[in-house]
Formats: structure tokens, C-alpha cells, sequence
């Protein structure tokens, strides 16, 4: 045999032990708002095959607080929100000034220095050589420690569930030396119908249902091209029943003038500011008792939510009971609808969703509760990766993993 071929045979036998090697491409998805006993409405048989042929668990805890930018921040940091900065849908932080950080200002979802406090799981891949393709997820479109991940859509929330799914599935058609290895997609149709209508309303049942098909069309199109992928399926939190009979209204709770809210409208918890020599007013004004609300200071929290180290928590924060929520006026109010999330974290309404299925997850597993910061060692362990330090344990998870 010539040198050329002995040296072809080798190459070919390396890109053979590579491939071998590799890990399989792992899919994260999130089905916003999906409380795990949506499960059992009748209308989701492939998220129950998949349940039945991987592992599952009883309920995955959110962190506080349970909304949904945090929580997606840190199913793929491993951090609590006061870890890694993304403390709120919507902040301010002084070292950032004159900028408000919401889910609808488009300028600072992509500024890396609201992400800049931790490393999501894309990061990380994409300095050990693994592509990430993310079909929608909180973070993927800013420039994290300068990297974004290869492929990573603006956000569209008009974007049919079908065409996410097959956009994602266009991604691993790509040629072998242009593979992913991560991809991330995000569904939310069940978030918006449970706000609107509330959690066991037909409308968030056919929502349950559109979300359930969706997963079909992605296993299928897996199954067409022989793609034996690890797939995690997990929502941020879930969601309560609300009634306009439920409400607290701060604007006559404490004195006006006195505070700044960071957000408005009604919400299940309030994060204030003190207007300037405001903050003893306040302060006599929150720090009492009162029915179905709890106030503290940011340093006072209760070590249970893990809430109130970073700069970016307000000065005070007041939560309600599940099924209450704080309204700033009457035009907050007046928006309140079927259903909310953002409650003690520990609260029954607000469990997350997990399902974890393929080729390295054990079949008919059921888990115990565990927390959502566990959700990050195991994609790590899924791609073959170190995690970086964080709140997490994979523990919870080894005896759903082969």
C-alpha cells in the first residue's frame, strides 16, 4: 500500500473514531408556562411516550422568582437569578443607566452586559467546538463573553410551532463538517393561553395540545432522519389561577410618591424603590403585616427564595399568596386576566415541567421534585462537558442517566 492510501486509510479511520465518539446532538426544549399535571389532560401522548420511554419527574421547582427570563437563564447556568444578574422580566441596574431592561426592548435583550454575570450552556460549547442552534432562548441574542451561538433567530412570538420545529430539523441537514451538537426551542402558546384564560381553561388545554403536536412533528422528523438525539423537555414554571376578587392595591397601601415600581400592571410580587427620602415612609408603610402579602427588605428575604444579593433586586419586595396579585392602579387592574406566575417558588401552582429522553437516559424513571438549577449539570454531562460552577447538582438526576 502507498504512503497516499496508508495515509487516506488513516484519515478515514479517524473521522470514523470521531464520529463514533461524538456525543449524540442534544435538543433542549422549553414549553413556557407547562405545569407538570397538564400531563394528564388526555392530550398529550407523545410528551407521555416520551415520559414513558426516558425519565420524568414528579415536579421540578422553579427559582424565585418565577418568571420567565430568569428561568430560562438558569436551566442553562445552573445559577439562582441572583447569580446570574437576570433577576426579573423586567430591572434597572445603575451600572447600566437610563436603560430599563424589558422582554420588549430589543436593544437591551442583545446588550451582553445584562448576561454578562454567568456562561450559558451555548457559550461553553462553542469554546470546546460545539455549534449551538438556538430556535429561540432568553439570552441567545447577545453576544455573551462575545459569543453567540452559530445560529440564533431574533425572537418572532408570530412564528407558527411548526415552523420553529422544522427551521430546528433544517439545522441538522447541514454536511458534517457544519454539525450541531446543542440546539435549544422554545414554545410559549401555553404560557399566553393559561395568562389569558387560566390554567384549566379548554383554551390552555388546546394550547396543551398544539404544544403536544409540535413535539410530534420534531420526533418525527428525528425518526425520518435517523437522528437519535437526547432530548430534555422542561418548562420555567407554571401558573395560578387569578380573580379580580384577589387583588392588593399598593397605590393605597403605601404613601404616593414614595416608591418607583420596577414593573406595573398587577403582578403576584412587587419590587420597589424608595423615591428620594421616601425610604422610612416606605419602609413604615411595607414592613408590617398584612393579609395575603409579605414584604421585606432586599437584605431581609427569607434565605428559601435565594433572592436579594444582587445589585439589580430593588430595595424592597412585597409578595402575595398564590392567587393574589399587587395592582398599582386602576388601569393595572383592570388587566387582570385568567391566570400568573411568579409566586413563591415553592408553591404548588408555580412546578415546572421535566422530561429527559434518548440514547443516554434510562427508560421509565420517575424522579423525585428537584430543584431547577440541577437541569444544567446534566446538559453538560449530555454533551460531554465540565460544568462551571454553580448552584446545581446533577445528584438528582444520575438514576435517570445510563
Amino acid at each position: 500500500m502507498t504512503y497516499l492510501k496508508k495515509l487516506g486509510c488513516l484519515l478515514m479511520l479517524a473521522a470514523v473514531c470521531a464520529s463514533a465518539s461524538a456525543a449524540p446532538p442534544l435538543i433542549l426544549v422549553s414549553l413556557d408556562g407547562f405545569r407538570p399535571d397538564y400531563l394528564e389532560r388526555g392530550v398529550t401522548p407523545n410528551l407521555n411516550r416520551l415520559a414513558a420511554e426516558g425519565a420524568r419527574a414528579v415536579a421540578m421547582r422553579p427559582s424565585f422568582p418565577s418568571v420567565t427570563f430568569p428561568n430560562h437563564y438558569t436551566l442553562v447556568t445552573g445559577l439562582r437569578p441572583d447569580h446570574h444578574g437576570i433577576v426579573d422580566n423586567t430591572m434597572t441596574d445603575a451600572a447600566i443607566p437610563d436603560v430599563r431592561f424589558t422582554l420588549s426592548n430589543t436593544a437591551a435583550v442583545t446588550d451582553r452586559r445584562w448576561w454578562d454575570q454567568a456562561e450559558p450552556v451555548w457559550v461553553t460549547a462553542a469554546l470546546h467546538g460545539i455549534r449551538s442552534g438556538t430556535m429561540f432562548w432568553p439570552g441567545s441574542e447577545a453576544a455573551i463573553h462575545g459569543v453567540r451561538p452559530a445560529v440564533a433567530p431574533r425572537f418572532d412570538g408570530q412564528l407558527p410551532a411548526a415552523e420553529r420545529v422544522d427551521t430546528l430539523l433544517s439545522w441538522l441537514d447541514r454536511p458534517a463538517d457544519q454539525a450541531y451538537g446543542f440546539f435549544t426551542l422554545y414554545f410559549d402558546e401555553v404560557d399566553h393561553a393559561g395568562h389569558d384564560a387560566g390554567p384549566a381553561a379548554d383554551a390552555t388545554t388546546q394550547a396543551v395540545a398544539h404544544v403536544d403536536q409540535a413535539v410530534g412533528r420534531l420526533l418525527e422528523g428525528l425518526k425520518r432522519r435517523k437522528i437519535d438525539a437526547n432530548i430534555v423537555i422542561v418548562s420555567d414554571h407554571g401558573m395560578a389561577p387569578l380573580s379580580t376578587e384577589r387583588v392588593i392595591r399598593m397605590d393605597r397601601l403605601a404613601p404616593q410618591g414614595s416608591y418607583r415600581p420596577a414593573g406595573s400592571g398587577a403582578y403576584p410580587y412587587a419590587a420597589l424603590e424608595p423615591m428620594p427620602g421616601q425610604d422610612a415612609a416606605l419602609a413604615d408603610a411595607l414592613l408590617k403585616r398584612h393579609e395575603h402579602l409579605q414584604c421585606w427588605r432586599k437584605g431581609e428575604i427569607p434565605a428559601r427564595l435565594a433572592y436579594g444579593g444582587n445589585a439589580r433586586v430593588p430595595a424592597f419586595l412585597c409578595l402575595a399568596d398564590p392567587g393574589w396579585v399587587v395592582a398599582f392602579d386602576d388601569k393595572g387592574a383592570a388587566r387582570i386576566k385568567g391566570g400568573a406566575h411568579g409566586y413563591d417558588n415553592a408553591a404548588p401552582d408555580m412546578a415546572a415541567t421535566f422530561i429527559a429522553a434518548g440514547p443516554a437516559i434510562r427508560s421509565g424513571v420517575v424522579l423525585p421534585a428537584f430543584d431547577n438549577v440541577d437541569v444544567y449539570p446534566l446538559l453538560m454531562r449530555l454533551l460531554g462537558l465540565a460544568p462551571l460552577p454553580s448552584d446545581g447538582t446533577i445528584a438528582p438526576l444520575l438514576p435517570a442517566l445510563l
